[in-house]
């Protein structure tokens, strides 16, 4: 399978997050799926390396617009680039171009990348596939979420959101899909 793998830019090489993140990589690319990231630092370079490292193959969607932000380019572990020109289409490219996705915790970026895929499989624009959410503080948001705007997400659309507490959980449920 092709597995997007969302997260924060923050995490720095020698953090629990960026280790957590190296490790998910790593089982993914155990696993024989390939790795899609948003291809730049943080858990995105993590991500890759935990991939590349084990003998994996890691696509980074990068675009023009992160790139006149930030300068940047691709991390090291990316093997294969898809180029966009904006940040809504490395947006869909991480979206549509996978079979399922797992998100690390992450800021703005990351909620982005969650809810917009989320809502494109509510309204059936989006093919359902798995999308796990790693970590108690997805839990936390969600669970706020459906606790003070619960009329607005029936259960059949909260059902399209997966929770793992750890890396290891998310890869079994992956597994058993």
């Amino acid at each position: 399978m092709k597995v997007s793998v969302f997260g924060g830019s923050q995490p720095k090489e020698g953090s629990a997050a960026y280790t957590e993140a190296m490790e998910l990589g790593k089982l993914l690319a155990q696993r024989g799926h390939i790795v899609l990231t948003g291809g730049y630092i943080g858990t995105m370079e993590a991500v890759s390396r935990g991939a590349a490292e084990a003998g994996g193959h890691v696509i980074g969607v990068t675009c023009e617009d992160i790139e006149h932000w930030r300068a940047i380019g691709p991390n090291a572990w990316v093997k294969e680039e898809w180029r966009r020109k904006t940040l809504m289409d490395r947006l869909m490219g991480l979206i549509e171009g996978c079979d399922a996705a797992l998100a690390l915790p992450g800021g703005p970026g990351t909620l982005t990348e969650i809810s917009l895929m989320w809502n494109l499989m509510i309204i059936g624009s989006l093919h359902r596939r798995p999308l796990i959410l790693i970590g108690d503080g997805w839990q936390t948001v969600f669970d706020q979420v459906f606790t003070s705007l619960g009329n607005y997400s029936p259960d059949g659309q909260r059902a399209l959101l997966q929770f793992a507490p750890d890396v290891k959980s998310a890869v079994e449920k992956l597994d058993n899909k």
